[in-house]
C-alpha cells in the first residue's frame, strides 16, 4: 500500500514535507497550500479545503502547532492537540499532504515550500494577510476562497458552553 493513502502517511514532517514537494514539482504538478488550526473541524473548513484543491493538483495543510494556537486563540485552545488535528485532516480526500508549524503565521513555510498557489479564506484580504508577500516574492498567487456564514470554531464552541 502506497504511504501517501493511508492517514498517517499523509502527516509529514516539514523536511520529509519538501522532498515530497520536489517529487511532486519534478512531475509537473501545481502545489496549493493553505493553513491554519482546524481546532474543530467544520463544514467551512471542509468548504474551503475543497475549493483549495480545485486549484491545483496537490492539497497541502499547514496545521498551527498546539503552542502557536494558544498564542493566536489564547490559552484555553486548543481543544484537539495537534497531532489529532493534523491526522483529522489528514483523512479528507481532498488533502494530499499535512504538516505542523510553530510560528503564527505560515511566511517561513511559504518560503520554503514556495507553492504554486497559496489559498486563505475571505476572512482576509491582500491588505491584512501576513503572508502575501513571502507568496508575491517567488511568483506564487494568493487565492481567497468565500467563507460560509455561521461556521466557525469559536461559534461551536460558544454554543456548546451555552447548552453545558
Amino acid at each position: 500500500m502506497n504511504s501517501l493513502t493511508t492517514t498517517e502517511g499523509k502527516v509529514f514532517t516539514q523536511d520529509m514535507l519538501m522532498q515530497q514537494v520536489e517529487i511532486w514539482r519534478a512531475q509537473h504538478l501545481v502545489v496549493v497550500m493553505t493553513n491554519g488550526c482546524f481546532d474543530l473541524l467544520h463544514t467551512g473548513h471542509i468548504v474551503t479545503l475543497e475549493s483549495a484543491r480545485a486549484f491545483g493538483n496537490v492539497l497541502i495543510v499547514a496545521i498551527n502547532s498546539d503552542r502557536s494556537v494558544k498564542a493566536l486563540k489564547g490559552p484555553e485552545r486548543p481543544l484537539n492537540n495537534e497531532e489529532d488535528r493534523a491526522r483529522v485532516i489528514a483523512a479528507l480526500s481532498c488533502v494530499d499532504a499535512v504538516t505542523i508549524f510553530d510560528e503564527e503565521t505560515a511566511i517561513t513555510l511559504i518560503n520554503t515550500i514556495r507553492p504554486h498557489i497559496y489559498v486563505k479564506g475571505s476572512d482576509y484580504n491582500m491588505q491584512n494577510l501576513p503572508e502575501r508577500e513571502a507568496v508575491e516574492s517567488y511568483g506564487g498567487k494568493v487565492v481567497f476562497c468565500p467563507l460560509l456564514p455561521g461556521r466557525s470554531t469559536s461559534s461551536l464552541i460558544a454554543a456548546a458552553g451555552s447548552r453545558g
